[in-house]
């Protein structure tokens, strides 16, 4: 059997639902999930109940993460109204600021059209002006709020990463704003890679998700402009099925186990290279959060097996993926953190707490791991 061997994944977009929706995933399960699917570093959302936007609620995540954790973690601050002083001062725990411009799942967002004329501009003005100039600012941005990010971005000279970028016209903003020398990054979801709005009918509720999903000439278009990407990020946004089969689903599908044989697949098919799947998985990752490389980790994956995606080999607690059934080519065999195999043949090995809750670098310094022998 050939043996391809990469290092271990980041993925910088992750909703792990602890505190406050732990029957959908928490810590532990959400990060078991990331092992399963060769991610050794997530970086975690803040929407969630009670948000995380100050110095307690991150505090109480890194706390939880140190002795729950099964890979590394790291925790994106949220904005708010009235928060960017503090916001500002915790950006040397944070992954990064995270700001929701548009509608979304959880309790976050800065455009609030109930709010009086005026109040989410001052509010971005705030975030934007005082955030510092080396950490990224990632957005929940779609459409014109979008170039509305990214003028502000240009405006106060701040790193911006756009998260789950989805449509034909928002990668051509972002190819354009590039060129003209803005400080702007973007992610990719596999499933804007992988499914369309076809998909959504087919799968009714359990395709439903923000951005929602988008037309075939979109998905080609994210395809296409492959070389304006700068991550693939899951947006693993777990629910129950019976909150999907409810009378109100909410959006959001997981997707941490099946990031990685959807792209080994488009390797296998030639739309991908090895070297870029490990750029956008890896190491753009790192260089824009500022992650320090982990000691001794790696994948090891079978290149040459087939199997379909299925929810019975699934480590999420959610129990359930919208690419149900899907020809894959490419499986993962181990997981090694820190010289310790933490996953093998879909066994997980990780004792709570062996993840580690992760503090960004300082500019043109290395991070510092907390606790890690990492470079």
């Amino acid at each position: 059997m050939t043996t391809l061997r990469l290092p271990g994944l980041i993925d910088v977009h992750v909703h792990l639902r602890e505190p406050g929706g732990e029957h959908k995933e928490d810590l532990t399960s959400g990060t078991a999930a990331a092992l399963a699917g060769g991610v050794t570093t997530v970086l975690d959302m803040p929407n969630n109940y009670p948000p995380v936007t100050g110095s307690s609620t991150l505090e109480s995540k890194r706390r939880a993460a140190a002795g729950k954790a099964l890979c590394d973690v790291g925790f994106y601050v949220g904005a708010t109204a009235t928060n960017a002083a503090e916001a500002a001062g915790l950006a040397g725990q944070a992954a990064g600021l995270k700001i929701y411009l548009d509608e979304t799942y959880g309790p976050l967002r800065i455009q609030d059209p109930s709010a009086p004329a005026g109040h989410g501009l001052a509010a971005l003005l705030g975030h934007f002006s005082t955030w510092p100039a080396d950490r990224p600012i990632a957005v929940h941005a779609e459409g014109l709020s979008m170039a509305i990010a990214i003028g502000l971005a240009r405006t106060f000279g701040r790193k911006l990463h756009v998260c789950h970028v989805s449509l034909a016209s928002e990668i051509a903003l972002i190819r354009a704003a590039k060129r003209s020398g803005a400080r702007v990054s973007c992610e990719v979801t596999p499933h804007h890679l992988f499914l369309t709005e076809d998909d959504e009918r087919r799968l009714g509720a359990l395709g439903q998700m923000k951005p929602a999903l988008a037309s075939a000439a979109d998905m080609a278009a994210l395809w296409d402009n492959l070389d304006v990407v700068d991550c693939i990020a899951t947006d693993h946004a777990p629910h129950t099925l019976a909150e999907k089969q409810g009378d109100s689903p909410p959006p959001g599908v997981p997707g941490l186990e099946t990031m990685l044989p959807l792209l080994l697949t488009a390797v296998a098919q030639g739309r991908l290279t090895q070297a870029r799947l490990v750029e956008l998985a890896y190491q753009a990752p790192r260089r824009i959060f500022g992650l320090a490389a982990q000691a001794d980790t790696w994948l090891d994956i079978d290149p040459d097996a087939r199997y379909s995606l299925g929810s019975r080999e699934l480590h999420t607690r959610c129990g359930w993926t919208p690419f149900e059934g899907m020809s894959v080519q490419g499986r993962l065999r181990r997981v090694v953190l820190r010289g310790e195999t933490v996953f093998e043949d879909g066994r997980i090995a990780a004792r709570p707490g062996s993840g580690r809750p992760i503090v960004p670098a300082a500019p043109g310094r290395n991070a510092q791991n907390a606790g890690s022998a990492g470079p």
